[in-house]
């Protein structure tokens, strides 16, 4: 049986995705599994509240997928094996905030 190039779901839309890279949580002082990006996809209806419950939910079961890879190539070369069309999302870039110890220090602004 041949494999379809295609990625439906089963409604006929084509299944989108979203490739980005982790950041650090702030409550992480390491920057550990912040080198590798992540494949989620994209939801495909809106969550609706359940007249029993109220809880949300969907029937996108898609939603519960994230997939890892490391590297953006490995993560793209998924989706075009897959048949996904994927928008990478450029991340927040980092800063540095130089100071010396004596700056906890400081009492107020110094006017030089």
């Amino acid at each position: 049986m041949a494999r379809s190039t295609r990625t439906l779901f089963g409604n006929g839309h084509m299944a989108h995705a979203r490739i980005y890279q982790r950041i650090k949580n702030a409550m992480q002082s390491g920057r550990a599994r912040t080198n590798s990006w992540v494949l989620e996809y994209e939801p495909t209806e809106a969550k609706r509240p359940d007249p029993l419950t109220g809880w949300a939910g969907s029937g996108d079961t898609r939603g519960q997928v994230r997939l890892s890879f490391p590297s953006l190539e490995a993560a793209k070369a998924y989706a075009d094996r897959e048949g996904l069309t994927a928008h990478v999302v450029a991340g927040p870039e980092r800063t540095l905030k130089l100071q010396a110890y004596a700056d906890n220090f400081m009492v107020g602004p110094i006017n030089l």
